[in-house]
């Protein structure tokens, strides 16, 4: 045989090895994948990058453990993929479960391939994107399972803040393996596929009694819209792939980067003047914030996070001008815009996570005050309020603030206030900028002439009257500096773009420290 012919044959056998590892483990695993109402590891990358653009690597890597059957059973890839390629023509890491092999368990070289993934990702300054449909712990490795998820967390730790990680959950995830999602900045679920929980139905029951199905315990519903460990949910896997493409467009590479900025055709001179019969005058009437959001960023279009869970704090995406901000609005539509526990932590994260990647904020007041009540004094109000105050403190990104109508007590001061280092405070003709509300205040003031008074109710409506016309009047804030301008509503996104480009260039460098204490 010729040299030639060696290296023909040598192709050939090279070629059927890698056809071999790519397509699994089988007609059978996959059509048993897809019975599940579930995709393939390659259907996912496909939809995830774009077209022809995704590079694997060490895809012939297979585990050495001998122990408990596993000395006959050595497929390629060891149950996950690894890889880089293009989303939105810019570099993006993934690694993503193989169900269909070892039921996706995580044993010696399946974390080794998972770390060099991560470690790659965070050495090109890209992010990272886990397709999670795993069984957890590969239990006939025994500890080397567990080792290589703590290899895992470390470097979710280190690259928090360092460069955007995103867990997609597509499957099951149990034990100590819900810890690395629960450490990166989002979450995707999708209904009836994924569920997380440290411990399951089955031990739950034998434990506390309570009956409750694999869905009711972690479902993507369950965590979207009552623990807050998802932000997102949706009904198929192409969707949510879609949704996490659109994030990652939102996002910079790293945290030396800026946001991709794109072209805009959506003035930024353009009047909002709808705004003026979109919010009630009138502060103990409802309206929706998301209207007010979608009247004011480019083309209406925004992308929420944690929409079901903390309904009462809007956290969100979006474009102005063609640059991408964070927003944090309080929402009258529930529970009237309070902030209590979960929109304190809701909203503490997020703005923690737009400060680290250089996303500015703006922040959208018309909050009552803190939820008051035994459950939420309990349940720690003070230090989880104290979450959000110090992610505002702590942020060096462009910073404005605009109150819409009411701002009362130590709830105005944590919504990103001028005292606590907003770089802008604006406010329309509506605000209402107190302590407490005027009816509240004249109670506490006038007490004693009220309860002295021939008649109660005259002498009250007349002391309101005066504390709102006193203390209360739209310009007070901003005669004491602590509004920068009284704005029309019509004008509310022309100023806010011509503010951001102001501030684009804003330097702001934090004391010399190795890291603060913030309130858990």
């Amino acid at each position: 045989m010729t040299a030639v012919q060696d290296r023909s044959d040598f192709a050939s056998e090279m070629q059927a090895i890698y056809e071999q590892a790519r397509n699994g483990p089988g007609p059978a695993a996959t059509e048993a994948q897809h019975a599940k109402g579930k995709l393939t590891v390659r259907e996912r990358i496909a939809l995830l990058f774009d077209e022809g653009t995704f590079h694997e690597v060490e895809t012939l890597r297979r585990h050495r453990a001998t122990g408990f059957g596993l000395e006959n059973k050595k497929p390629y890839t060891d149950g996950v993929v690894i890889g880089w390629g293009k989303v939105h023509g810019r570099t993006v890491f993934a690694y993503a479960h193989d169900f269909r092999i070892f039921g996706g368990a995580l044993g010696e070289a399946h974390a080794e391939k998972i770390h060099k993934l991560m470690d790659l990702a965070e050495a090109a300054g890209a992010p990272v994107v886990g397709l999670c449909d795993g069984a957890g712990a590969r239990i006939q490795e025994g500890v080397t399972a567990l080792a290589g998820y703590g290899g895992i967390f470390q470097r979710n730790v280190r690259n928090s803040g360092v460069i955007p990680q995103i867990s997609v959950m597509l499957g099951p995830c149990a034990g100590g393996a819900a810890y690395s999602p629960a450490l990166t900045d989002f979450v995707f679920m999708v209904r009836g596929v994924s569920q997380m929980f440290i411990t399951g139905p089955d031990v739950v029951q034998a434990v506390t009694g309570e009956e409750i199905s694999h869905e009711g315990l972690g479902g993507a519903d369950t965590h979207t819209s009552l623990s807050g460990v998802a932000g997102f949910a949706y009904d198929d896997e192409e969707s949510c792939l879609e949704d996490v493409r659109h994030l990652l467009s939102l996002l910079p590479s790293n945290n030396r980067e800026m946001a991709p900025v794109e072209e805009c055709d959506d003035p930024a001179d353009r009047r909002n003047d709808v705004l003026t019969e979109l919010v009630p005058v009138d502060a103990n009437r409802s309206y929706d914030m998301r209207k007010v959001i979608e009247e004011v960023v480019d083309h209406g279009e925004f992308f929420e996070v944690h929409e079901s869970w903390a309904r009462n704090v809007v956290c969100a995406l979006a474009r102005l001008d063609g640059r991408v901000v964070g927003i944090v609005a309080n929402q009258p539509a529930a529970l009237a815009g309070v902030l209590d526990i979960p929109a304190s932590e809701k909203a503490a994260r997020f703005v923690q996570f737009c400060d680290s990647f250089n996303i500015p904020l703006v922040t959208l007041v018309d909050v009552p005050g803190f939820l008051p009540g035994v459950d939420q004094e309990h349940g720690g109000i003070i230090r989880h309020g104290a979450k959000l105050l110090y992610a505002y403190c702590n942020a060096t990104v462009p910073r404005i603030s605009l109150v819409l109508r009411k701002a009362y007590g130590g709830a105005y001061i944590v919504m990103d206030s001028r005292s606590i280092g907003a770089d802008l405070a604006l406010a329309w003709p509506s605000n209402e900028i107190a302590v407490m509300g005027a009816e509240g205040a004249a109670n506490v003031i006038f007490r004693r002439e009220i309860a002295a008074s021939d008649d109660p109710e005259t002498t009250r409506t007349a002391r309101i009257k005066e504390y709102k016309s006193e203390l209360m009047h739209p310009y007070y804030a901003a005669e004491r500096g602590l509004v920068d301008d009284v704005i029309h509503p019509a004008e509310t996104r022309m100023r806010l773009i011509a503010a951001l480009d102001m501030l684009r260039a804003k330097s702001a460098p934090l004391p010399s420290r190795k890291h603060g204490n913030q309130p858990q």
